[in-house]
Parts: C-alpha cells; sequence; structure tokens
C-alpha cells in the first residue's frame, strides 16, 4: 500500500482510483461496508481519502483523547483490507477553510484525480461541514467523478459508529466492540523501556504508550499480542494491564504487556495488542507478595479464557 500525504503533486498510477472516503477510527463494520461500496464501484485501484490529524482534533485541540486507533495502526488494518492508495490529508486550517466545492473541484477532481468516490450517508465536508453526500453527488456529476452513498450499517436498531464502540470500551465490554467493530480492538506501538519491576517481579513486560487515544476501562485484560517484525514476529497470548499503577504510586496511563511463554527482547519493536477480555480493576495490594499471588490469578484466568476462543 503506497501512502499520499497530499493531494497534489501524486504520482500517475496513483491517479484514476476509486475511493472511500471519510476519518475510517477503528475501522469498523460500518467502514468497511463503505469501502467495500468503494471496491466494488468500478475497476480501478482501490483508495481510501482520510485526514491526519483527526479534524477533531484540529477544531478541538484541548479535548480529552478520543481515537481508538493512531495513523499507523489504521494504516495497517486498511493494508489487510487491500487497500492500495491510502490519501492522508493533512488537516489544518487549508482543507477547513475549503468550501464543499472547493474540496470537490480542487482535492478529488484536480488534485487526487479520483475516477470515484464512495461515502457513508452521514458524510459531511467543507468548511463549516456545509456539504452532505448528496452535495458531493452533485459535485461529481460537474466536476468528472462519480460517486455512490453507502446506506448505514448495524444491528439491533443501531448503527455501528466510533461513538458507540468508544462507550463499549469504557465500561469493558470488549466482546461488545468486537462485534461493532468486526475486530478485535487494538493498541499499536513501539515498545518502550520502563522501570523493569514485572521481570523483578518474575512477570516480565512489553511497554506501550497510550498517549492520544480514547482509553478503554483501567483494568487487567486477557490479550493477544502480534509482534509485528523482527527476530519474534508471531502472535502471543498474554495479560495486559492497562492502567497508573497505583502499586508505585504513579499516574501517568500506559500499557504493560506480558506474553506467556515468551523469552526475547522486544524493545523498540512494534506491537498489535487486542483486548479480547476485561478481567478486573486496578488496585492497590498490601504488598508485593499478595500483588504477585494476584498476577498469579490474572495470569490463569487469561491462559483459559484466551484457550477457549
Amino acid at each position: 500500500m503506497d501512502i499520499h500525504h497530499h493531494w497534489t503533486g501524486l504520482p500517475a498510477d496513483a491517479r484514476g482510483t476509486t475511493v472511500a472516503m471519510g476519518n475510517f477510527d477503528g475501522v469498523h463494520r460500518g467502514h468497511r461496508a463503505v469501502i467495500d461500496c468503494a471496491r466494488a464501484a468500478i475497476d480501478a485501484p482501490l483508495g481510501i481519502v482520510t485526514f491526519e490529524p483527526h479534524p477533531r482534533e484540529f477544531f478541538a485541540p484541548d479535548a480529552p483523547p478520543f481515537r481508538l486507533m493512531n495513523s499507523e495502526a489504521r494504516a495497517n488494518r486498511l493494508r489487510r483490507l487491500g487497500v492500495e492508495h491510502l490519501f492522508e490529508l493533512p488537516f489544518g486550517a487549508v482543507l477547513a477553510g475549503l468550501s464543499p466545492e472547493s474540496f470537490a473541484r480542487q482535492v478529488l477532481a484536480e488534485g487526487l484525480g479520483v475516477a470515484h468516490v464512495c461515502v457513508g450517508q452521514d458524510f459531511c465536508f467543507g468548511k463549516d461541514r456545509a456539504g452532505d453526500a448528496q452535495t458531493l453527488r452533485e459535485m461529481g456529476a460537474r466536476f468528472g467523478f462519480g460517486v455512490t452513498i453507502a446506506p448505514l450499517v448495524g444491528e439491533e436498531g443501531r448503527d455501528f459508529s466510533s461513538t458507540a464502540i468508544r462507550q463499549a470500551l469504557s465500561e469493558g465490554r470488549t466482546r461488545d466492540a468486537e462485534k461493532m467493530l468486526g475486530h478485535w480492538h487494538r493498541i499499536e506501538g513501539e515498545v518502550l523501556h520502563g522501570e523493569k519491576r514485572g521481570r523483578e517481579l518474575g512477570y516480565p513486560t512489553a511497554n506501550m504508550s497510550v498517549e492520544g487515544l480514547h482509553l478503554p476501562k483501567l483494568g487487567v485484560y486477557a490479550v493477544i499480542a502480534d509482534v509485528l517484525g523482527g527476530p519474534h514476529k508471531g502472535s502471543w497470548p498474554g495479560v495486559a494491564s492497562l492502567g497508573v499503577r497505583p502499586m508505585f504510586g504513579e499516574n501517568h496511563p500506559n500499557l504493560e504487556v506480558h506474553l506467556f511463554d515468551f523469552d526475547g527482547d522486544l524493545y523498540g519493536e512494534h506491537l498489535s495488542v487486542a483486548l479480547v477480555e476485561y478481567l478486573r480493576a486496578e488496585e492497590k495490594f498490601s504488598g508485593l507478595d499478595a500483588l504477585i499471588a494476584q498476577m498469579d490469578r490474572d495470569s490463569a484466568a487469561a491462559r483459559a479464557i484466551l484457550s477457549a476462543r
């Protein structure tokens, strides 16, 4: 998959694509319906038009983190779906100030040279979100590209949405989130150096930042960790703590992942950690022996859950 960071100066083979357009935070089942719509629309390379940073981050930079995935995780997921071109457009004052007509003409038609665009029926675009899916269809007819509007997708009387997925994760309902996503919710990133306390306790961990992401319910999870590269590339079951480590008086959230039956150095490698099931809330223990005993119980519970999948 080729990733392009602007709508100008593109190579010839990146033009003439059929694209799905949106933010695709989480790449959930509703997003995948829009992508499948673009794939089926015409015989052309499949592309995605999205924005980085997320427009909500531009308009409300001081709001709490809300993203389900960072741009790297989104790209990894889209690559697995067979996307050939990812147009990750820089969202700032220039894009925010374009009228719907200017966006359709300058970005989609003249810049990207798209052949066809597919959006969800709730799609809005342009300055002050003045354009909607029907506006885009009219603009496409004027500027020479086709437009298909995909119906919203859902079940049990509600549409799949990033908002509903965030709510499920905030409540520790990982399996409900998985149903809406179509895959386990994952936290992806580089393994960082930590305090190495886990190693001293007999539970070495891979430490990962969750900065900039919506925080699922803090606590302990059964997980599946994919090592994305390096000599240990592969998939490993494990148990993870997402939280502020109250036992040690720290208050900056991170993710600490213990991989079962793993022996190796993961510093600097990239992990994709699926939160399979919520086990319990964070606790502050009376001492290290009590903490280790609980970690033993957590590991046993996680092994049982993951072996039954």
